[in-house]
C-alpha cells in the first residue's frame, strides 16, 4: 500500500488516510449557522473518502466573520446544525476537524462572488479590529486597535469556541494563524506597529497566538489532535518569513500542538507569489525537520505528487482544496490508478 493510503494516528485519533480537505470558506452560511449547502458539501467529501474532513475558517465572535456569509460558533445554538455534519462524516469513517479563526482587519467584506470589497456599515458591514489600525488595503477603513482588555476577550472568545466545537462532535481543532486574519496579523511586523508585550520581537508578536492556544488546550480533549495553520512567509521584504515560522513551530511543538498545516502568504495584497505546482510544500519540509508533523499544501493535485511528498518525509499528511472542489471523490478514484485496495461506500460499490 502506498503511503498516502497508510493510516496515521496522532493521539487518540486513527485517520484512515494520509488525505485531508483543506479548510476552504463556502460562503453559504445564514447569521453564522451551518446549511445544507455544508451537509452535502462536507458529507461529499467524506463519502468520497478523505481521512480528514477541516470544515472552513468558522468565527469565533460576529466581527471575525470575513463576509457576512461565514460559518460561526459564537453562539450554542450554532452547535446542533455543525453536529449534524460531524455525525454523518464519522459515519463515512473520515474525522471532522474544524478550523477557528478571526479575521480581524480582512473581516466585514462582501464574498468573493459579490466582488469582495470591504462593506461599509449601512451595507451590513462593521468596525473591523487588528493588532494596529492599519487596513489590508490602502482605500479601506482602518480597523480599531485592539486593547489589552479586549485582548483577554479574545482568548476567551477561542476558548469558549473551542468547547462548542467538541460538543459539536469535531475530533480535530485548528488554530487559524494564516492568511493574513487577525493570529497572523499580530505574527508580521508588517501588520503590527504595537509597542507593548504584543508587539516588536518575535517574542512579543508570537505572544497572542501562544495564549489563544494555551487557553484552547485547557478545555480541548487531551486525546484529540491540536493544529495550527500557518503562513510560513509574507512574500515581502520585513514580513513575517520562514525562519520565524520554524522557531514558531518548535516552540508550538514543545507547548503540545500536534501538526503545523503549512501555507503561506495573505497578509500583504501586493506580494509576489511564485505559484507553481507544489510551491509551498518546501515549507512544510523544513518544519517537518524540527520533529513536528507537518500538513503540505499548494496546487498539489496528483496522487503521484501526494505520495512523493509523503514519501519522501516533507509532510506526514497532505491538505487538498481546490482538488477536492473539483472532485471530492478524487481518494477514491486514486486508489484506483495506485492500485491501493481501500474500502468505497457500499452505495458505490458497482462504480469501483
Amino acid at each position: 500500500m502506498t503511503k498516502t493510503y497508510q493510516p496515521i494516528t496522532i493521539k487518540g485519533i486513527t485517520f484512515r488516510n494520509r488525505i485531508g480537505l483543506s479548510p476552504m470558506c463556502q460562503y453559504s452560511a445564514i447569521e453564522g449557522f451551518a446549511t445544507d449547502w455544508h451537509f452535502v458539501h462536507y458529507g461529499s467529501r467524506a463519502v468520497g473518502g478523505a481521512g480528514l474532513i477541516l470544515v472552513e475558517a468558522t468565527a469565533i465572535t460576529p466581527e471575525g466573520r470575513i463576509t457576512p456569509q461565514d460559518l460561526g460558533i459564537w453562539n450554542d445554538d450554532q452547535i446542533a446544525g455543525l453536529k449534524r455534519i460531524t455525525h454523518f462524516i464519522h459515519e463515512q469513517g473520515a474525522i471532522a476537524g474544524i478550523q477557528l479563526g478571526h479575521a480581524g482587519r480582512k473581516a466585514s467584506h462582501a464574498s468573493p462572488v459579490n466582488g469582495g470589497k470591504q462593506l461599509a456599515e449601512k451595507d451590513g458591514g462593521w468596525q473591523t479590529v487588528a493588532p494596529s489600525p492599519l487596513p489590508f488595503v490602502g482605500s479601506e477603513k482602518g480597523p480599531k486597535e485592539l486593547n489589552l482588555s479586549e485582548l483577554d476577550t479574545l482568548i476567551a472568545q477561542f476558548k469558549a469556541a473551542a468547547v462548542r466545537a467538541e460538543k459539536a462532535g469535531f475530533r480535530v481543532l485548528e488554530i487559524h494563524g494564516a492568511h493574513g486574519y487577525l493570529l497572523h496579523q499580530f505574527l508580521s511586523p508588517l501588520s503590527n506597529k504595537r509597542t507593548d508585550a504584543y508587539g516588536g520581537s518575535f517574542e512579543n508578536r508570537i505572544r497572542l497566538l501562544l495564549e489563544v492556544t494555551l487557553a484552547v488546550q485547557a478545555v480541548w480533549p487531551k486525546n484529540y489532535p491540536l493544529f495550527v495553520r500557518l503562513s510560513a512567509t509574507d512574500w515581502t521584504d520585513g514580513g513575517w518569513n520562514p525562519e520565524e515560522t520554524v522557531k514558531l513551530s518548535e516552540i508550538l511543538h514543545q507547548q503540545g500542538v500536534d501538526l503545523i498545516d503549512c501555507s503561506s502568504g495573505g497578509n500583504v495584497p501586493s506580494a509576489s507569489i511564485p505559484v507553481a505546482p507544489g510551491y509551498q510544500v518546501p515549507f512544510s519540509q523544513a518544519i517537518h525537520k524540527t520533529g513536528i508533523r507537518t500538513a503540505a499544501v499548494g496546487l498539489i493535485t496528483t496522487g503521484e505528487q501526494i505520495n512523493a511528498i509523503l514519501e519522501e518525509e516533507k509532510a506526514d499528511m497532505v491538505f487538498l482544496g481546490r482538488q477536492l472542489l473539483r472532485n471530492p471523490y478524487f481518494p477514491l478514484l486514486s486508489s484506483l490508478e495506485t492500485g491501493d485496495e481501500v474500502s468505497w461506500p457500499k452505495q458505490y460499490l458497482r462504480a469501483k
